[in-house]
């Protein structure tokens, strides 16, 4: 548990340090869409995908766990640490990386903070989760095939995802906050809005410091190639070409929400991999129908993703956000929470600051939540700096 009760701040417009990331909506704008996510009453729901794709498997695509072999279980010790914290003993050890550490233990601090309970969806899995979970499908489904292949799932598996993702979608009752772990889902991302008819090469992040650029951009275009994808392919054909089990569940869950008689508030935790499944979303819809969507959605990101340059200089997170809002005809929001670490006592927080990480497991949507519901910066960190002295402790119950 957070030792002491964190502190809140005074609200502004934006709260302190959030900006929003791309030029088609303002600061006002999009103070007006997160009003729901500032009452004090607020009882979301936080929902983790966990997904695989042997995508992951080649070297060097992902950070996320040094190795291919580390990569297989990143979901599973994400998932333990933001569902039993830091200080308890847990089964799946987090994967060593070459920086950092896990996003998901800065979500765990606004979890325990804000008191949520995160219910855990698992897709696709190479190994069984222990931890109480939602499973959609049966555990033989295993990971998405790599999207080099074209032939990432059957189309019929995607259908199945993606309408449990709408029936989801249509029953909430509550503001829901979407977070996801997919170790090699932001190329996957890549790849779908690249189906999709973006220019999106050099705009897409990952957790590696020296993004794989050439890499994914090669993966993507074997991938495409091999698809043999017509240009008027539907949402379903691309998913099963080149996507992966978290973005069929996720799109059709836009879509049911977007469907709903009463619209519920939707938070998305992260970057590129939630930006593809809203225009897979935006895409399907009806054009009058595109708005409604637009308006009841927030993508919250980190400092750390929203402020990575390319090899121009320019930040590339902005110019992606406003590729996808032109290409789709309605303008997205993306907020960049206001968290940094360039004070924290942790050289494994002060990474992120150096370009390790960045982002996952719902870490920005999260922090920016937080900040919403009035609880300052320094309080953030602080919490964080506590939150990884039990990291490093031995756990609760060990013999250590």
């Amino acid at each position: 548990m957070v030792s002491s009760p964190l502190t809140r701040s005074e609200q502004a417009d934006l709260p302190c340090g959030c900006r929003p990331v791309g030029s088609a909506l303002g600061s006002k704008t999009i103070a007006q869409r997160l009003i729901p996510w500032t009452t004090d009453a607020l009882k979301p729901d936080l929902q983790l995908v966990l997904a695989a794709t042997r995508t992951a498997e080649h070297p060097g695509i992902s950070a996320a766990g040094c190795t291919p072999e580390a990569r297989r279980i990143t979901a599973l010790a994400d998932a333990e640490l933001l569902l039993r914290g830091p200080r308890a003993a847990r089964r799946w050890t987090l994967p060593p990386l070459p920086a950092g550490v896990s996003p998901a233990l800065l979500s765990w601090v606004v979890v325990e903070a804000l008191a949520l309970n995160p219910h855990v969806v698992a897709l696709g899995l190479p190994l069984p989760a222990d931890f109480p979970h939602l499973r959609l499908e049966s555990a033989s489904f295993g990971p998405a095939q790599c999207l080099s292949s074209g032939r990432a799932m059957s189309v019929e598996r995607v259908m199945r995802l993606r309408q449990q993702g709408e029936r989801q979608g249509c029953r909430l009752q509550h503001p829901l906050v979407l977070a996801e772990c997919v170790p090699g889902g932001t190329t996957t991302a890549q790849a779908v809005l690249a189906a999709l008819g973006m220019g999106v090469d050099g705009l897409i992040s990952g957790s590696a410091r020296l993004l794989p650029h050439r890499l994914k951009a090669d993966l993507v275009a074997l991938g495409r190639k091999r698809s043999h994808l017509e240009p008027s392919a539907c949402a379903d054909q691309v998913l099963a070409a080149l996507g992966d089990p978290f973005q069929a569940y996720a799109f059709g869950l836009l879509v049911g929400a977007a469907h709903s008689s009463t619209p519920v508030p939707l938070l998305l935790g992260g970057g590129s991999q939630m930006i593809a499944v809203l225009a897979l979303a935006l895409r399907a819809l009806p054009v009058d129908q595109r708005a409604r969507l637009s308006q009841q959605t927030v993508v919250g990101t980190t400092a750390w993703l929203a402020g990575e340059t390319g090899l121009d200089g320019a930040e590339t997170l902005p110019r992606l956000v406003d590729t996808v809002s032109e290409h789709c005809g309605t303008p997205i929001a993306v907020v960049a929470s206001g968290v940094r670490f360039n004070g924290s006592r942790h050289q494994a927080l002060r990474d992120f600051e150096d370009g390790y990480v960045k982002e996952g497991v719902g870490a920005g949507a999260l922090l920016l939540l937080a900040q919403l519901q009035g609880i300052a910066l320094d309080s953030l960190v602080q919490h964080c700096d506590r939150a990884m002295d039990g990291l490093v402790s031995p756990p609760v119950g060990s013999d250590a």
